[in-house]
């Protein structure tokens, strides 16, 4: 069974619907982009709740630092690095962290 949806217009730059034209399933690509602006945003709120604010400048430093890493590392190293943060962050924020203090 599928969820129930919403039909909406929108008027765009020139540039985003020549975009847009391009996907076979246009729908599908700005439910993702919004998505993943829904994930960044549940994370802001979730990092301000732990008491730690992201800034622009903050996040211009970390943009830097990537980019740097990508020309350095393998996509190997990369890969394995992000998928042990991933699974830090869930263990995080599930409280499954195995290096948590005890309670």
């Amino acid at each position: 069974m599928t969820s129930p949806v919403s039909k909406k217009s929108f008027s765009l730059p020139a540039d985003v619907a020549e975009r847009l034209e391009r996907e076979p399933n246009a729908s599908a690509y700005v439910v993702d982009a919004v998505r993943a602006r829904m994930r960044a945003e549940d994370l802001d709120a979730e990092l301000a709740r732990r008491g730690m604010t992201v800034s622009a400048e903050g996040r211009a430093r970390a943009r830097a630092q990537r980019a740097q890493v990508e020309q350095e590392w393998s996509p190997g190293r990369r890969q394995a690095l992000r998928e042990r943060s991933r699974r830090a962050a869930r263990e995080m924020l599930d409280g499954t962290d195995p290096q948590a203090p005890a309670a």
